[in-house]
């Protein structure tokens, strides 16, 4: 179930949509990934690791979009945010870190490429190279998941967020973003039963999911 509030962060002007064709094959590739209709390889992630490292240096200059509306009003709108370690998936150059510490007692920046986490130092305390695939923390031991442009793995998302978790589905360009995914795709893909609130903010979308009891 998702339900939909009303926008109340405007879309500016300038918003920097990508060129057609390449982020129409990121966003197929991160559809068919999340609904189990494509699997995740080392190659594929060899693939990934090398596209980020090769942009970590120049990344908050060229390839940042610099708003942090829909993250913003997320955390404002998206519900009670329960009060735990926070896991920030797909971190890179640490943009939104600080954001995530104000409101949360721990924060953990993961990320596959360990150029954008060095690029990360100073704005997170704790950062971690891993697969998203594969996290290497235990059972429901995170109160919150921020996933902000990022692709998504239903299975270890879903084990390593605490029963009365949340996870933050943020994607900065909304639709126009390349890893774009519907709040109702992330629902049906998750494993369990998942209710979602969604909203766009800015140049971008995003949506809070929790299970249902």
């Amino acid at each position: 179930m998702t339900a939909t509030l009303p926008r109340v962060l405007p879309s500016p002007d300038g918003k920097p949509v990508p060129p057609p064709g390449t982020d129409e094959a990121f966003r197929a590739f991160a559809r068919d990934l999340a609904t189990g209709r494509r699997p995740w390889t080392a190659e594929a992630a060899q693939f990934i690791t090398a596209q980020f490292d090769q942009l970590a240096a120049h990344w908050d200059t060229t390839r940042a979009t610099g708003r942090d509306d829909p993250v913003r009003d997320a955390l404002a709108r998206g519900g009670s945010m329960p009060q735990g370690p926070c896991l920030e998936l797909g971190s890179g150059t640490g943009l939104f870190t600080p954001i995530l510490t104000a409101l949360f007692p721990q924060v953990i920046s993961m990320d596959l490429s360990m150029r954008m986490l060095l690029q990360a130092n100073g704005r997170s305390s704790r950062r971690v190279r891993a697969d998203a695939s594969r996290l290497p923390l235990t059972d429901a031991s995170v109160a919150v998941i921020a996933a902000i442009d990022m692709l998504l793995f239903p299975a270890e998302t879903a084990r390593v967020l605490a029963p009365d978790g949340a996870l933050l589905w943020i994607n900065q360009l909304g639709c126009d973003g390349p890893l774009y995914l519907p709040a109702a795709t992330v629902v049906a893909a998750l494993p369990g039963t998942w209710q979602a609130t969604e909203s766009e903010a800015g140049w971008g979308s995003w949506a809070a999911l929790r299970r249902t009891h």
